[in-house]
């Protein structure tokens, strides 16, 4: 009897104010639950933007580890097997004692291995049921098992606060345990995280064993050193071997804040023979502790941490663990010259990273939560939502880092261990729109990069960026979208900001880059407005002659190009490319238009004269569009109606287009499509063709109009949701996310070429369709839809929701710098206000 009443002071203790100062996660939403039938290949990256991450996966294992300043899809720190990082957990009450691995079940595709090696920790007891539930960047993994008297929620995340980018760009995944007791007695129960120390080790160097396994190389000489501070205690990894101008040279911690029962190895058995493990499960097993009992023999050498508490019948306890790094030495493209990292500039170690994060963490997750329930909150469908908010993950993935100058810089995605086509590629990332409605900061640092860096005396603009900034840009690739596209970004920027400053001090070089076009032989040399010459593009080709890709970019630079010349003063540079938009506008109605969408008229590279394609006898230069119905032909009309520019050819043939777009590209499945290319859509899965071809096909299109690639679909969605047509928009975003199920494919990653593509993030663009959301700090207007319902709304540096009735329009500022308004549009009433300003934490309610 006095035994059970001790246990029960313990676990009282243990719930009250002596653990009061620790940080422990509040309830987190959910938006999408996936069963354990689609857990396989969920990985939700933990990490700040531009700072790598390590992801959490479907049924609690960590994978992908990409701390390291390069891609490391499937990497685990070691060769497969049980040696991998992995937390466990020890019950134990009266006589009985369960020991497993904080990881769910294995599924039935992972038996097989010439080794009986075929996953990371297949030699660990399990738990026999799992669930993912997440609403990004929160996750959390539900562990049952009819064996033990526990439960488990694994809850990842790591702060994400729109407008605040720093914020958000913390090197730390934060990982709680909080462990239920389903039983009627007390349990003691540990929770233990261990790695081997990785450093020097990111997967980029691989040897072969006499088995043909890959055996990571790279670790020297590392080191495991216990450490406690005011807050924090844990495993501080590092290396006395590694060279320090590695790019895998850095340091590594496992952290708890926790003040409870605290227990370590900074070291286990030699691992001959897996004895490492052997030790470590041998001890935990038996007591639910480690005791710091071995010395360093190893370069790699296992590092335990873990913490203990007791846990009342049918209460809940909560162990809190921080995965920190540091690693400042990030290579250019080639890995050859030094670029280094912006966040280890605002920290000295991966302590200090965590120790930052800890003390700031409450009001970090609060806000956090106030931006993920607000969106959630809104009226828009939960498929629009889910691709809005999860494809957010692509600026906390290896895609994108930010240099110690603050630019942020890209991929265009990322292959398992390679970065995926460099050089922050225009035409790629003129799509997205996250970025610069959540954290525009970093959208104006590429504006910098594009024509501060990228752009020469001349115009010229490289669509692919040298690194690193300071030297000089020779002449690279030219892209005749990319180059029009970023003239509509920077207006857009410019907009969303406010910044006179901004436009003032790169309106030459902007207005070089569109002049661009106007040299001899260029794309528009007689400034007709029709984009002719050779256009390379987004299809990794050059067009030959006049075609709505590249023609929607071009009216939409020169519409904006108008818009910043008039604010300028340039009154004469406006007019002219009034004129030439003009003249431009009418012809690709007149020219280009079928009657049912816009097609491209091929001209012969050398002679710019036009080709009778249905001439057998015709020389018809490879790889064109043609007569083709492309499912991104209106993107420039997408990114005018983003920026507030209008219509940029007659409304009745952009809808037209639409519908065409619905009739020939959309395939209800695809398991009777032919591909010769690459398959991002396959068996009945639903999805858009990037070119169909309703009339003839040429016998050599641009190659990848057999595909279908989600930003492109979500670009043609969000035409469709501007125009109208929300049941086609809403179910092409539908079929999207329907396609990254958990089972089939990880929700928080779309590839294109690469995983965490970055034209993925076009999907925010679904959520300014839906709530007309047009922000002018310039004009100081704000514009929302007149369907009632609830908006969240982001411009980039401030935040809210929009209430809208029949009769009312709500504005309220949540987060972030004051907007001031002078003019509210709901639907097509313009609605006059005095100088209205908000800050965070203000609404005011306007009659519509």
């Amino acid at each position: 009897m006095l035994k059970r009443t001790l246990l029960f002071f313990i676990a009282f203790l243990s719930s009250a104010s002596l653990f009061s100062q620790v940080w422990h996660p509040n309830e987190w939403p959910v938006l999408k639950h996936y069963d354990q039938e689609h857990l396989l290949n969920i990985a939700l990256p933990l990490g700040g933007i531009g700072t790598g991450t390590v992801s959490l996966g479907g049924r609690g294992e960590l994978r992908d580890w990409e701390v390291m300043n390069y891609p490391a899809i499937g990497y685990s720190t070691i060769t497969d097997g049980n040696n991998a990082p992995f937390f466990a957990i020890h019950i134990s009450s009266k006589n009985k004692k369960f020991t497993k691995a904080l990881i769910g079940p294995i599924h039935p595709t992972e038996y097989k291995h010439f080794e009986g090696r075929p996953i990371n920790h297949h030699g660990l007891p399990r738990f026999k049921e799992a669930s993912f539930d997440a609403a990004y960047p929160f996750g959390c993994v539900n562990l049952k098992d009819p064996e033990l008297p526990v439960t488990v929620k694994i809850k990842g995340f790591n702060p994400l606060i729109p407008g605040e980018t720093d914020n958000s760009s913390y090197p730390v995944a934060v990982l709680s345990y909080e462990v239920t007791n389903t039983s009627n007695i007390a349990q003691e129960v540990s929770i233990c995280g261990s790695a081997r120390n990785f450093i020097g080790r990111d997967g980029s160097k691989m040897g072969r064993d006499w088995k043909g396994d890959f055996i990571p190389q790279g670790a020297k000489e590392n080191k495991n050193v216990y450490k406690q501070t005011n807050d924090l205690k844990g495993i501080y990894m590092y290396s006395q071997g590694v060279d320090s101008l590695n790019s895998a040279f850095g340091n590594f911690s496992i952290i708890t804040p926790e003040v409870a029962d605290i227990f370590y190895r900074t070291a286990s058995r030699n691992n001959a023979w897996e004895n490492s493990i052997l030790s470590f499960w041998d001890e935990f097993s038996s007591e639910g502790i480690l005791t710091e009992q071995f010395p360093i023999t190893e370069d790699d050498p296992m590092a335990s941490l873990g913490i203990r508490k007791t846990i009342a019948p049918h209460s809940t306890q909560t162990f809190t663990f921080y995965l920190s790094w540091y690693f400042p030495n990030r290579y250019a493209w080639s890995r050859n010259n030094f670029v280094g990292n912006y966040y280890t500039t605002k920290f000295n170690d991966s302590w200090q990273a965590a120790e930052e994060l800890n003390n700031k963490l409450p009001a970090l997750e609060k806000k956090t939560l106030q931006f993920v329930n607000s969106f959630l909150s809104s009226s828009y469908p939960d498929q629009v939502k889910e691709a809005a908010l999860f494809n957010i993950s692509v600026l906390r993935s290896q895609t994108v880092f930010i240099d110690p100058q603050g630019h942020m810089l890209a991929w265009e995605g990322v292959m398992d261990y390679l970065g995926s086509c460099y050089g922050s590629c225009t035409h790629v990332w003129n799509y997205e729109t996250t970025t610069p409605f959540l954290f525009g900061d970093l959208a104006r640092t590429m504006r910098d990069v594009e024509f501060g860096h990228a752009t020469d005396s001349l115009g010229y603009m490289n669509f692919r960026i040298n690194l690193p900034l300071t030297k000089p840009q020779g002449r690279g690739p030219l892209a005749a979208d990319g180059q029009m596209g970023t003239i509509m970004k920077f207006y857009r920027e410019w907009q969303l900001s406010g910044d006179s400053e901004f436009l003032k001090n790169y309106y030459p070089a902007v207005k070089r880059a569109l002049s661009y076009a106007w040299i001899e032989k260029g794309w528009d040399a007689n400034k007709d407005g029709v984009m002719e010459g050779s256009q390379h593009n987004t299809m990794d080709v050059n067009y030959f002659g006049p075609n709505p890709q590249m023609g929607f970019w071009y009216l939409g630079a020169l519409r904006a190009m108008e818009e910043m010349a008039k604010a300028m003063d340039d009154l004469d540079f406006a007019e002219q490319c009034h004129d030439i938009f003009s003249k431009g506008s009418k012809w690709i109605d007149e020219n280009l238009f079928n009657g049912e969408y816009y097609e491209q008229k091929i001209t012969d590279p050398e002679t710019f004269e036009f080709i009778n394609i249905g001439n057998p006898d015709a020389n018809i230069p490879e790889f064109q569009l043609g007569s083709g119905c492309l499912v991104d032909q209106l993107v420039g009309q997408y990114m005018a109606h983003i920026c507030g520019l209008g219509y940029l050819a007659d409304k009745n043939n952009i809808i037209a287009t639409l519908r065409s777009i619905m009739k020939y590209n959309y395939l209800p499945k695809f398991e009777n499509h032919f591909n010769n290319m690459r398959s991002y859509v396959m068996g009945n899965e639903a999805g858009l063709l990037m070119g169909a071809y309703p009339k003839n096909r040429l016998e050599v299109p641009f190659p990848y109009f057999n595909e279908a690639m989600t930003g492109f679909e979500y670009t043609a969605a969000t035409n469709m949701l501007q125009e109208g047509m929300k049941k086609e928009g809403e179910l092409c975003i539908k079929n999207i996310r329907d396609r990254f199920d958990g089972l089939k494919r990880n929700p928080f990653d779309e590839v294109e070429c690469g995983h965490h593509y970055g034209r993925s993030m076009a999907s925010w663009s679904t959520v300014l369709a839906l709530s007309g959301f047009n922000y002018s700090a310039v004009d100081k207007s704000i514009s929302f839809t007149n369907v009632p319902g609830s908006y969240f709304w982001s411009n980039g540096s401030s935040w809210g929701m929009a209430y809208i009735t029949k009769k009312k329009c709500t504005i309220e500022v949540l987060n972030g710098k004051p907007i001031n308004l002078n003019v509210i549009t709901v639907g097509d009433k313009r609605i006059k206000v005095e100088d209205m300003k908000l800050q965070a934490g203000q609404k005011q309610t306007v009659k519509i």
